[in-house]
């Protein structure tokens, strides 16, 4: 488990390649995440609202310090913290799928 800073992605980034190679979407549940393999699902918890979200890791990042991870903005909305711009939050991978 990780403990730190989320952060979400501004509109603007909307429809711009991933470091994984697909498009960021704004209402998508995913996350940018500096080591997790592109496809995991990891549990992201809102120390502020309590709230979870599962979303995938498709993007590198963030790369500021103390954060952790930059979520979609459909993410953001779903723990209640898009108007934070920046929450502290727990972190966990579920484990993979098998193929």
């Amino acid at each position: 488990m990780q403990q730190g800073l989320a952060s979400f992605y501004h509109q603007r980034f909307h429809g711009r390649r991933t470091a994984s190679g697909e498009r960021y979407n704004r209402h998508a549940l995913t996350a940018a995440h500096p080591t997790l393999p592109f496809g995991t699902e990891i549990v992201v918890r809102s120390l502020r609202t309590g709230r979870e979200v599962v979303v995938r890791v498709t993007d590198r990042g963030p790369h500021l310090a103390r954060r952790i991870v930059d979520l979609s903005h459909a993410a953001a909305v779903a723990l209640g913290i898009q108007r934070h711009g920046v929450s502290e939050v727990q972190l966990w991978a579920l484990p993979a799928h098998p193929p």
